[in-house]
Parts: structure tokens; sequence; C-alpha cells
């Protein structure tokens, strides 16, 4: 397994990207099996790939985490980075383009383009990264490599450019045909094998070679003017021009084959090799200096300063922290000191491994360009920077994540769970950028993640690994309740017992207070009530304006003002005023046109403009109100205002109406009037548990 470091011209790393089910993981097994990494061609359905490791991830026989491998072909590393394609774990595929350098982006050819697959041409797009795509399961049922071309290049633009055309389709796929050399290659006898390009593809062949030529000529003007002047240009300039035209961005070139077979995987790996760029091509790293704010760009070199970009963390009880890191410039050294630029602290490394699937090898130092990880780092977190030395504390830009919207209650399920639901709360986010737990406004704890899947993956792995088992539920909704008229109300509390009685009696007026919440006054003439009687009467109005009046919910937005009242010289004390308030308070409110109010959330929905009539007919549903539209990188942006209560499953079921296409954030707006047939029941609910309680 020891695996000798490469120069940097001789490195390449890829993160593998899709919709879930496009075979990202069976390829990545085929890579490394072909290569000799890996001894036994594991399997996603049974279980037994090497990158799916996780309990969890066996048990659904899907990837929910990254994972992290490594190949040499013909003299050249590939570092390879699978991905999760269910939207729920998005944050895996963030990390992913976080660690490489460029993509690959598989397509079914049985299917259609699909969200996973555009939110991962999105994100190349915005970070930049080259990308070349794989149209892979061409011998599956119904496969058609040619229509899923075309797909592609309807829904990405015609620069994608064909490097291949298939041999047959579906269960007749045999193999594909290079079409800028072209040179037919099939599967004979386990082994792929040069043969004669089929006479019935020599069409297609020269319209993709022709598709092929126009987008990638953009790259070399020279070759761009033989082009439109219809001269003869050759495999040499056509190679050279994709070369440049990928690394640039201008263009991604397409292949095909079938991983599970093994068809096009040695040709992809080439293509990796020959048009993806190398650290040492991207040129030179942008970073910012956190002394000075001033941008600084380091050239990428084993022997420069050290930069090295955090992209992921793990927690295991038994291993502790594991932090993956890429080494962008410089060498990092095992058992030394880095320093955090990010959070302006030192932090001592320990063993650096590099990752193979669910081994790990240990080694003494990693090299500009190499993906490894480092165990038990003490301050080190996700998007972190780590540097040699304090005096140059370079920070790469953040990694952006995408914020989560579903919200659950949680509980412990059991005694021992609740003594130890806090810390292993704590420790299971340090490894989840996208989730993190809130205190509600009802008290409750609200884990906040991407969605269901997400929520119960979650769960698993918080029983599993830290042995803290919590049960999920709906929210209580935050209402609040008010007052919108005005009273005087009398409050008396009198009991008399073998010794000192207890004795109080105030008369408050309650009004109210829009927007500036409990307010509580006096204006006692002629001593009646003492001024030492005073904070027990603010205690009760507080405490019951903590519990609420009509329905549980905390009662806002009104001024209590003690104004008379009586005391008797020895039953009197601070608690009976105290009482005497709650209950002036309790009969008060209700006299006041008590009002239950529920929050109303801004929310800004992105949506393709398919949906618009679905999506707004979902928002009339939910009581919503449309405040206006906009358009946004070819994306509908509705904002609206909807009830919280509406909400708390809106991530899911947006994706739903959206084929998995829709987003949404919200944040609280203001609070108004509950409906009332909606506030009867939330009064009644209650009503009906204080009654159970009390039998």
């Amino acid at each position: 397994m020891t695996t000798k470091s490469v120069d940097l011209p001789h490195l390449r790393s890829v993160v593998l990207a899709a919709h879930a089910g496009a075979g990202k993981t069976t390829l990545a097994e085929r890579l490394l099996f072909d290569a000799g990494s890996i001894t036994r061609l594991g399997r996603v359905d049974d279980g037994s790939a090497s990158l799916d490791h996780e309990p969890e991830e066996q048990k659904r026989r899907q990837s929910l985490s990254l994972g992290v491998a490594s190949l040499d072909h013909e003299g050249t590393r590939i570092q390879i980075v699978d991905t999760p394609g269910y939207a729920d774990f998005v944050a895996e595929v963030v990390e992913g383009f976080a660690a490489t350098d460029s993509a690959v982006l598989l397509f079914d050819a049985s299917g259609h383009v699909e969200a996973g697959l555009e939110s991962a041409v999105r994100l190349a797009r915005k970070t930049g990264r080259p990308a070349l795509f794989f149209i892979n399961k061409c011998d599956r049922e119904n496969a058609n490599p040619s229509a899923a071309l075309d797909a592609l290049r309807t829904a990405f633009g015609a620069k994608l450019a064909p490097l291949h055309v298939a041999i047959g389709a579906a269960h007749a796929f045999t193999g594909f045909v290079d079409v800028i050399h072209r040179k037919a290659f099939a599967l004979q006898g386990g082994k792929e094998v040069e043969i004669p390009v089929p006479a019935d593809l020599a069409e297609e062949v020269a319209s993709r070679r022709d598709q092929l030529i126009e987008a990638a000529s953009e790259a070399d003007d020279a070759v761009l003017t033989k082009y439109l002047e219809g001269e003869e240009i050759s495999d040499a300039e056509i190679d050279a021009c994709l070369k440049a035209a990928v690394r640039s961005g201008l263009v991604a070139p397409v292949l095909v084959g079938s991983a599970a077979k093994g068809i096009g995987v040695r040709a992809l790996a080439d293509a990796i090799v020959r048009y993806l760029p190398s650290p040492a091509d991207l040129g030179e790293i942008v970073t910012t200096d956190a002394k000075t704010g001033a941008e600084a760009r380091i050239v990428p070199d084993a022997a420069g300063p050290l930069i090295a970009r955090v992209f992921k963390t793990t927690a295991d009880p038994f291993v502790g922290r594991l932090t993956y890191l890429r080494v962008l410039s410089g060498t990092l050294q095992g058992q030394a000191h880095a320093w955090n630029s990010t959070r302006g602290e030192d932090e001592r490394m320990g063993q650096l491994l590099l990752i193979h699937g669910k081994e790990q090898e240990t080694v003494g130092q990693l090299h500009a360009g190499e993906i490894g990880a480092v165990a038990k780092l003490t301050v080190t977190g996700t998007g972190d920077t780590l540097t040699s030395a304090r005096e140059h504390p370079y920070v790469l830009p953040v990694i952006d994540f995408p914020q989560p919207t579903l919200q659950v209650a949680i509980e412990p399920q059991t005694k021992a769970d609740l003594d130890k639901m806090g810390s292993a709360l704590q420790r299971m986010l340090e490894e989840e950028p996208c989730a993190h737990v809130i205190r509600s406004d009802t008290g409750e704890q609200l884990l906040v993640a991407m969605g269901d899947a997400h929520i119960a993956v979650l769960g698993e792995r918080l029983k599993r690994k830290f042995g803290a088992a919590i049960v999920t539920s709906i929210p209580k909704i935050p209402y609040k309740e008010t007052i919108r008229g005005k009273t005087q109300s009398h409050g008396r509390y009198k009991k008399q017992t073998g010794g000192h009685g207890m004795f109080g009696d105030v008369w408050i007026t309650i009004e109210p207070n829009p927007g500036g919440g409990v307010v509580f006054a006096e204006h006692v003439v002629g001593g009646t009530v003492p001024k030492n009687f005073f904070p027990g009467v603010e205690k009760g109005v507080r405490e019951t304006a903590a519990e609420g009046v009509l329905a549980g919910y905390p009662l806002s937005d009104f001024k209590a003002t003690l104004y008379d009242g009586s005391f008797h010289a020895v039953d009197s004390n601070e608690l009976s005023f105290k009482l005497a308030a709650r209950l002036a308070i309790r009969s008060g409110v209700l006299e006041c046109k008590p009002a239950l109010m529920e929050p109303i959330m801004t929310v800004e929905i992105r949506i393709p403009d398919a949906y618009m009539g679905d999506v707004n007919r979902d928002l009339n549903g939910r009581r919503g109100h449309v405040l206006g539209m906009d358009t946004q990188d070819g994306y509908q942006v509705i904002t609206a205002q909807v009830p919280q209560a509406e909400l708390f499953t809106y991530a899911t079921e947006l994706r739903s109406l959206t084929a998995g296409r829709g987003t949404f954030t919200a944040t609280l707006d203001h609070y108004q009037d509950v409906p009332q047939h909606i506030g009867d029941k939330v009064i009644e609910a209650h009503r009906k548990a204080q009654e159970a309680e009390e039998h």
C-alpha cells in the first residue's frame, strides 16, 4: 500500500459527483481495481465497496459521506474523492470540490438530467473546477448514449465536447470510438481491444468529431481560423486545443462507458491524466494575509511555504477527531507544529495518514498537492487553513456550505441517553457543517439538517458512535399571546393557617404595549401597597406572562400598572402579593380581548421556471403571501411571507415538488394573529393537556 510522493506535474485530484445512482462509487472501485490499488472489486449492492465502509452506507447501499483513495496510472498519481449523490448529503460534495482541482461528472445513460447532476455542474462552475463527463451505464436496459450526450448538451451547453461515440447501446453496448484518433475499442474476452471503426457509425463519428473541433478550437485562434476556413485539422492539433480548452474551463469532454463491465474506464483514466490539470498547471494560489488583509499569491511548490486546507472533519469515539486536509503548497511534517491562520492558534500535528478508502497508511510528511489526514487536532476544524508560521498567516477562502432548513425537536430516549446527549451531539456536529442544534423559544432542543434522510443518519450515527439515542418529533410552534384591549383587574390572595396567614390585595391596570414586551409600573398613592411588596407584584406579573393565560404560550406586549390594593400588618408578605398579582393578571387578560399570535417568516425560494405554478399553488395552501418574484442565475426567486407552522416539513415537500431542484431560506419577520379556527384548536389542545395533567 505504501505510496511514494510524486512531483506536481504527475499529480491529479478529481472529485466524482453526480445524481444518486449514477455509479460514482462503482466507477471509483473499478478505477482502483484496474490500477491494482485494491485487490478485490467491491460492489455497492452487497456492501463490499471499499469507499462505502460506514455501517449506515452498507445498510442503505448508497454513499453518505465522501471517500478518498488514490491510484497510479501511466506514471501519474490520481487522487479520487468519491461523493454522495443524494441531496441531503450535499456538504460532502462541497467538501469534495474543496479538496480537489477538477471534477468527473457522471450521467446515467438510461436516465435524464436530474437535480444532483445540475447541482454538481453548478458547483464546478462556481469553484472554477475543470470537468469532464462520463456517461455511465451504457449497457443498462433502455440506455441510449447518443441521446444522453444530446441531453447533456441541451442542459449544460454546446461546450460539452463528445470525445467518444458508443458502439451499441443497452445489452448491445460493447465499446466506443475515440473521435479524435478515430479508433474503436471493444470488450472481448474480458479485455478492451482495438477493433475497426464500425461502418454504421462513420457518419455519427464524423458529426461528433466536428462538434468536438468546434468547441475545442476556441482555445487556439490559429486552429479556429483553420476550422472556419474548412481546412483539415490534425489529431495532434485537436488534442492540444482540447487540453488547453479543458484546463481553462472552456470545454468539458464527454466520454462513455460502463463502470460495472469495465468498458471505457481506462480511457477515462487516460483522459484525466491528459486533459485535467495538475496543481502545477493551475498556477498561483490566491490567499489573504490574516495580519494585513492583503492578497498574497503563492506558487505551489513542495519546497515553498506551507498552505493546507482542512476540508473535512470526522469524529470517532475510539480514534478521536480525524482531520482531512489537502496540502496546496509546501510540506506538512508529522509530529511537528503548524499555525492555524484561521483561528490564530498553534496546532501540533500528530501522525499523518494517507487514506485508502477504509484503510489508513502512516506517513512522515505530506507534500504539495497531496490529500491526507491527521488525528487528534485540538483546535482545527473544517474550512481552516494551516500554514508554516504565524509570521505568514495565509488564509484560503472559506468553504461555502448551504444552510440547513429542516428542523426537528430532539429528546433523549432514556435517562441514560440524557447524560450522554450533550457531549455526543457536540462531537457529532464537528463533522457536520450542514447541521446544527439550537434552543427554540418553546424551550425545545432542535436539530436543524438538510432533510429527512440526513436527520435519520445523524440519529443512527449518534447512537452507534457515541451511545446516545434520540427521539425526534415535529417542533412546537412558538406562539405568543397578547392583548388588544384595556381593563382594571383585581386580585386578592387570602389564606388563614394556624399561625401567620397570607394576605395580598392588588388592583392592576392592564393595557396593550405593542412591540414593547412586558412592562411593569406602579402608581400607588397613599401607601395602600407598601413599596417592599412591589417586587413580589412584579414577579407575579412576569411569571404569569411567561406561562401564558390562553394556551400556555408567553404573554407579551402589554403593560401592567399597580395602582391600588391593601395589606395586612401581620399576614402580608412578598409571596402573598406575588400570588395576588398572578390572579389579577389571569382574570384581567381574559377581559382584554386576548389574542394568539404566530411567527411569520420571510421565505426566499429558488426554483427553475417550470415549477413556478406548482410552488405558488402550494404556497397558497400554506397561507403564504407572495411579495415578489425575480430572476437570478437562471432561477426564479420567489419572496413570500409564510407562517412558521407551515414550514417545518417544507424542505422535504419543496424538494418533492421540484424534483430536488428547489431550495429556500427562511427568517423571522414578525408575529401576527392566528386565524380564529386555528387558534381555537390550539387553545382547546392546551385545555385538554391541562386536564390530563390534573387527573
